[in-house]
């Protein structure tokens, strides 16, 4: 076990209020009268406390004018007991077995026309809540929260460097682990061990592609025997304690790859993901990474085998707002967050792919990885 504290930090008051303070500014800009966060990640970045989501309601109101309010069982309040809820103006609304939190919450908005509910609330309290509501429209919040989420502020970049600086440490382990006549699966929980050990409070995936399994993006582990001359994908991540993830992909080979086409094609996905790297700049659109990536693979004759999107947001999620892809014309800000991950699958013979978290800064981009990029040779 690593010596580094796992305690998990929050946010101070004042960057809470000022949270709440936007989201309820953010509603009232979207014509909507309130907002009903669930736990999870948005209650998390609202809060500084993430809950646990059960059959009882539990939810942040922030209404567009007026006092939020958590609403919460009171056999689960003191699960928040660490929220500085005087600080930040929100007031405690508990309820009992018997009680119908529904109309709690109702009663608290009085005639809203238009509330909006976090993208993750199970069905079961989506439907309770509608229909306490009655003739109230009522839309996702994602489309409100995302735009306060993705662009992060210094502390939360902070913490996406601490994540990047871990997952490093735990790639450039991957020769103690990673060899022939060891199964997909052995190599898999050394590694989710040493994501622990190298600072993060747990393993959120792993995903060690040997061989033939390469080419699947999300394989998983399996009972796969890595055998000498394996092209082996390693794609690695989780949460630090606060809060913020890393992800990140390397590609290994056991010893020279036994397929003679791997060095041409390996330099075609260097070259499409430092393309995507170099075009991030504020102004530059999502879109605009991906078509730069895209264009490489595809004038060396390997698109179709590039089969998803060229990145994802990451922040409090793995994957959340912006993503890289075309047909998202977002332009991008200085703060956003997210990976830049090309790859080149063939089916039945093996795969590769590059990922780096990047940092839209003032002028230009900032990497959190900083491991080599080039195919990683082990001794087999």
């Amino acid at each position: 076990m690593s010596s580094r504290s796992l305690h998990t930090p929050a946010p101070d008051a004042a960057a809470l209020r000022a949270r709440l303070d936007r989201a309820a500014k953010a509603a009232a800009a979207a014509n909507t009268d309130a907002l009903l966060v669930a736990p999870g990640s948005d209650l998390r970045y609202l809060l500084g406390q993430a809950g646990g989501s059960f059959e009882r309601l539990t939810t942040l109101v922030i209404p567009a004018e007026g006092t939020p309010a958590l609403v919460v069982p009171k056999l689960e309040a003191p699960g928040y007991a660490d929220v500085p809820t005087d600080d930040l103006g929100v007031e405690v609304l508990t309820w009992v077995d018997g009680d119908d939190p529904y109309r709690l919450v109702a009663d608290r908005l009085g005639k809203p026309g238009r509330i909006a509910v976090s993208d993750f609330t199970p069905a079961l309290h989506v439907l309770s809540l509608r229909a306490a509501f009655g003739d109230a429209e009522q839309t996702l919040a994602g489309p409100i929260v995302r735009e306060l989420r993705m662009r992060k502020d210094a502390a939360e970049i902070e913490a996406l460097r601490k994540a990047g600086a871990a997952i490093d440490r735990v790639h450039a382990r991957m020769g103690e682990w990673l060899r022939a006549g060891r199964t997909e699966a052995e190599v898999g929980a050394d590694i989710t061990a040493a994501i622990v050990e190298e600072g993060h409070t747990h393993a959120d995936f792993v995903i060690v592609g040997s061989g033939p399994n390469g080419a699947s993006p999300h394989h998983d582990v399996s009972e796969r025997v890595i055998e000498r001359g394996d092209v082996v994908v390693i794609d690695i991540g989780g949460p630090v304690p606060e809060g913020y993830n890393s992800d990140s992909t390397r590609t290994y080979s056991i010893g020279e790859p036994r397929d003679a086409d791997v060095a041409e094609t390996y330099a075609v996905l260097q070259r499409a993901q430092q393309a995507a790297v170099d075009a991030v700049r504020p102004g530059a659109t999502a879109e605009s990474i991906d078509k730069a990536a895209r264009d490489v693979i595809d004038a060396a004759g390997f698109g179709e085998y590039f089969i998803h999107r060229t990145g994802h947001g990451i922040g409090l999620d793995v994957h959340e707002e912006p993503y890289i892809i075309k047909g998202n014309a977002l332009p991008l800000e200085a703060g956003m967050a997210f990976s830049v991950e090309p790859g080149i699958y063939q089916p039945g013979r093996w795969g590769a792919r590059i990922e780096d978290i990047v940092l839209v800064t003032d002028s230009g981009v900032e990497s959190v990885n900083t491991r080599p990029h080039e195919l990683v040779v082990l001794d087999a």
